[in-house]
């Protein structure tokens, strides 16, 4: 299976951009079809890169079941924690604006 990304064009002489749907394995080319002019210049990063989709291509799909359950174990256990956090964070917070509206008045 050969991969056939697609490239991007730029003339020097006429300013024609244009894709070109090439073999990775083709060399670049250099005359514009539009002037005719041998000024064409490969864009760089563009059209170069390999999209993979689906399952299958990223180090974390082939977790251990050990690992899942111990990653799932750790999130369980840090939830609590940080609701009590921002619980004690708003009730703090709600006191304040007791002490602060009674000096007021």
């Amino acid at each position: 299976m050969e991969i056939m990304p697609t490239y991007e064009y730029e003339c020097g002489a006429c300013a024609h951009q244009f894709e070109e749907f090439q073999s990775i394995v083709e060399k670049p080319l250099k005359k514009c079809p539009k002037c005719g002019k041998r000024k064409l210049r490969r864009l760089f990063g563009t059209g170069t890169a390999i999209l993979f989709k689906g399952g299958g291509f990223y180090q974390t799909d082939y977790r251990s079941e050990s690992y899942k359950s111990a990653a799932k174990a750790d999130q369980e256990a840090s939830k609590p924690a940080a609701e009590t956090n921002s619980k004690a964070s708003s009730e703090n917070g709600s006191t304040a604006t007791k002490k602060s509206s009674k000096s007021t008045t």
